[in-house]
């Protein structure tokens, strides 16, 4: 395990009190096994995004996409498989998942398709109006302008 020193961030910073919170969700999934099913994540703009997962074998009623405090899960679980078959290999794995990402403030899911065993998940990212960038005016005789 390392241990990160995060005081020079924290000095010049306001606000980032999530940060440890962060830190720790991505150190615990690192500790699981997320090869399974493998996927992609793809920055389609400044503010676009996609994750493709690829579910070969996963029908819509398999699978559950959620969000919850910036945390989308995506579950997949096989709800009715097939009886009395007798497999002489089974490469396609068909095996529950959970895969879990941390979205960024103001990103939100826009829609999720699945199409010949690939499920894409669309990201953007919104920002508020009064989060944009702003001028500040700057005013000449002294007075306080509030």
């Amino acid at each position: 395990m390392r241990n990160l020193d995060l005081s020079p961030l924290f000095r010049s910073t306001i606000g980032f009190e999530r940060l440890d919170k962060l830190f720790d969700a991505a150190l615990r999934e690192a500790q699981r096994d997320t090869s399974y099913p493998p996927y992609n994540i793809v920055k389609q703009g400044p503010d676009r995004y996609r994750i493709t997962m690829a579910v070969a074998g996963f029908g819509e009623e398999d699978l559950d996409i959620t969000v919850h405090d910036n945390l989308l899960t995506v579950k997949g679980q096989i709800r009715e498989p097939e009886k009395d078959v007798e497999y002489l290999h089974r490469g396609i794995a068909q095996r529950a998942f959970e895969h879990r990402f941390q979205l960024a403030d103001h990103v939100r899911v826009v829609g999720a398709t699945l199409k010949k065993g690939l499920l894409d998940i669309r990201l953007e990212r919104v920002v508020p109006e009064a989060m944009r960038p702003r001028k500040i005016p700057i005013t000449g005789d002294g007075a306080d302008a509030s």
